[in-house]
């Protein structure tokens, strides 16, 4: 094992540099894990930005994270695992005595962290992780398709959440890397029809050529009329994957009455007004989400094993660790979906 390992250290937009930190050991009930690939998410953008309501700087990135077991701590479930086995991390850490811990909602713990986020993650060449943490990649899955478990997840836990979709219309706001994920699997999970809303002409294009039956300007002045035009009426569902003023209010504005808002993306730190005369008066459910439970991490496997999840269509660049920052530059550029990082041994 190496003495001296790189991590990628987040001081801001502008400040990503790559560190020198002892090499970490394994300790009871973990496992050491070299890194192979790692995703930049939008919660990682939106913190190197300032903008995360629940992540402060300097923080040290990688929950989507692909590796190999290198070495296997004792006890506690490490033991089911050997060095080579290939890992997918599932992210959340949990206290599991909290009422939602005891209750199976263990991804809205009342400790929660997230591993990357409030703890260093695993944008570095070698982590610990406790070994309940982690998913092994089935045989055949690529790393890079398997660096797309944890951003699916997020999507499946809002999907089961909006409860059972067979044969509903949908509308998807928002056609960036959750919004598509959402697409998929509400596609999987039995939606009927599918609308897609997004500012930018490139990204309803790709919502298309992934499956949806209609993909509309966001900034539409008709775009309520456009929505029911294309799904024969009011959505069932709605999918607010951007979670923002104007959202919201889309939202409200082209659900049937008595349907259902699942709110999908990190809002913005403060209040947002909504017509509460209008979800009251139409019974609306808005309800929020928030990441998955080891259920959606074996329905995201499951998913992206059949195929539903084009890949390609999806992962739109790749840079090496030491090009840290140029992914996350790379990452707020519209053209890209999911940029990863690519870790090789040093």
């Amino acid at each position: 094992m190496p003495q001296q390992i790189r991590r990628v250290l987040v001081r801001s937009i502008d400040d990503i540099t790559v560190e020198q930190i002892p090499a970490p050991v394994a300790g009871d009930g973990e496992l050491l894990v070299r890194t192979t690939v790692v995703g930049v998410c939008g919660s990682d953008t939106h913190a190197a930005l300032g903008h995360h309501p629940f992540m402060s700087l300097p923080y040290r990135p990688g929950h989507e994270a692909v590796g190999v077991v290198a070495a296997v701590g004792t006890g506690n479930g490490a033991e089911a695992f050997a060095p080579g086995d290939r890992v997918i991390i599932e992210p959340n850490l949990f206290c599991g005595q909290c009422p939602q811990c005891r209750s199976g909602r263990y991804n809205i713990c009342q400790e929660l962290k997230v591993f990357g986020c409030q703890t260093p993650g695993a944008m570095t060449d070698l982590f610990t992780i406790p070994a309940d943490r982690v998913h092994r990649v089935p045989e055949g899955m690529t790393d890079i398709e398997a660096a797309l478990v944890e951003p699916l997840a997020t999507p499946v836990h809002a999907v089961a959440k909006s409860g059972d979709l067979t044969g509903r219309s949908v509308v998807v706001l928002g056609a960036g890397p959750i919004g598509l994920f959402v697409l998929a699997a509400a596609r999987q999970a039995g939606a009927a029809k599918i609308a897609v809303t997004d500012l930018l002409p490139d990204k309803r294009d790709r919502a298309l050529r992934l499956g949806a039956d209609a993909a509309l300007p966001a900034d539409a002045p008709d775009l309520t009329a456009q929505a029911h035009a294309a799904l024969g009426g009011p959505a069932d569902v709605i999918f607010d994957c951007v979670a923002r003023e104007q959202s919201m209010a889309q939202a409200i504005d082209l659900v049937t009455k008595g349907g259902t808002i699942i709110v999908v993306g990190v809002g913005a730190a403060g209040t947002t007004p909504i017509r509460l005369d209008l979800v009251q008066d139409r019974e609306i459910r808005i309800e929020g989400t928030l990441m998955y439970t080891a259920d959606d991490y074996r329905t995201a496997i499951s998913l992206i094993a059949s195929g539903a999840v084009d890949t390609d269509e999806i992962v739109t660049a790749t840079f090496p660790l030491e090009e840290a920052a140029k992914a996350f530059t790379a990452s707020l550029a519209p053209e890209h979906v999911k940029v990863l990082v690519t870790v090789d041994v040093p």
